[in-house]
């Protein structure tokens, strides 16, 4: 298939502007500003890129504890995720949420879940409900590869195959479930392969190629509309951090592994093809890296200026 120029540049202008902000999220929080703590996406740019950009605006997204990369890729202002990240009442949530419960369902972000695995049982009870109303919708649910250990990716899969929802589940395969190497947790190679299970295609794909992982999550949308059911998609991928914004990493990773996969830097991959193809200048790349930092530091500046919920709200919004 073929990708226009426009989507192309969208998902470069989305993968800049994920990394960017995480970048100071992780200086936001070494400066002790960010209440608990939170995750973060360097280095998997392209999955939360590559997949949202084959959906619509009314189709939902399910996110994991590492959340602010999908809500961008779906269009969250970034002021109200950075806001929501410091607690501000100018969040998504209005600061009840934080770093791993934001939430927008106007724009399709239902929810991120910072219980692992536990994306997957709502995503398909969404999907379920799509279907019933007779919608066209389609769900996007995001884990990880120690996720796919539990017994709701089992259960969830196991439904959403029988009732033929339309859910993407796509697996963000960065080989490590906290510190626990994907291959001291799972006997197989590749988690995709579980979908024969439930009877529904599983794909595996460069996780770091955005062209690649835009082209799996559109003939998995595109399935899913005509009524045929899920998709497992198997993202290979890498974070380039550790687990947290506090974990260096450097205790159950080697330093040549992690340079070695920061050779595949998915946003210099895309950069590099845009620009080898014509459809970007040097001076275009330069213009977007110029805006989105502009954007990125507004929007934080805006969420520390921002003012904390009153203590009246304490019980407001919450069930």
């Amino acid at each position: 298939m073929k990708i226009s120029h426009e989507k192309l540049v969208w998902i470069l202008r989305k993968m800049v502007e994920i990394r960017a902000f995480e970048e100071k999220v992780r200086e936001i929080y070494m400066r002790g500003l960010v209440p608990g703590t939170t995750h973060l996406y360097i280095g998997q740019e392209a999955v939360a890129a590559g997949v949202c950009a084959t959906l619509q605006m009314d189709d939902y997204v399910v996110s994991t504890h590492r959340a602010h990369a999908h809500c961008i890729a779906k269009n969250v202002p970034m002021r109200e995720i950075a806001a929501e990240i410091l607690g501000k009442a100018a969040g998504c949530c209005r600061g009840k949420g934080g770093s791993m419960h934001l939430s927008r369902p106007d724009l399709g972000f239902l929810y991120s879940s910072a219980i692992v695995g536990g994306g997957v049982p709502l995503a398909v009870g969404a999907g379920l409900s799509i279907k019933l109303q007779g919608g066209n919708r389609v769900i996007a649910c995001f884990f990880g590869d120690g996720a796919a250990n539990t017994g709701g990716f089992h259960e969830g899969l196991n439904l959403a195959a029988i009732w033929k929802t339309p859910v993407i589940f796509i697996c963000e395969n960065n080989l490590y479930a906290i510190s626990v190497s994907m291959k001291r947790s799972t006997a197989i190679e590749n988690i995709a392969d579980r979908a024969i299970a439930y009877g529904i295609p599983g794909v595996v794909v460069d996780g770091n190629d955005a062209i690649k992982v835009f082209e799996a999550a559109y003939n998995a949308v595109k399935r899913a509309r005509k009524g045929f059911g899920p998709t497992l998609i198997e993202c290979k991928t890498y974070r380039w951090l550790g687990h947290f914004a506090g974990d260096l990493g450097d205790l159950y990773r080697s330093k040549e592994e992690v340079e070695m996969w920061k050779e595949t830097c998915p946003i210099k991959r895309l950069k590099s093809k845009l620009l080898q193809d014509g459809i970007l200048k040097h001076e275009d790349v330069a213009e977007i890296e110029q805006e989105v930092k502009t954007g990125v530091e507004e929007a934080f500046d805006f969420a520390i200026k921002s003012l904390y919920p009153p203590p009246e709200e304490l019980d407001k919004h919450v069930v």
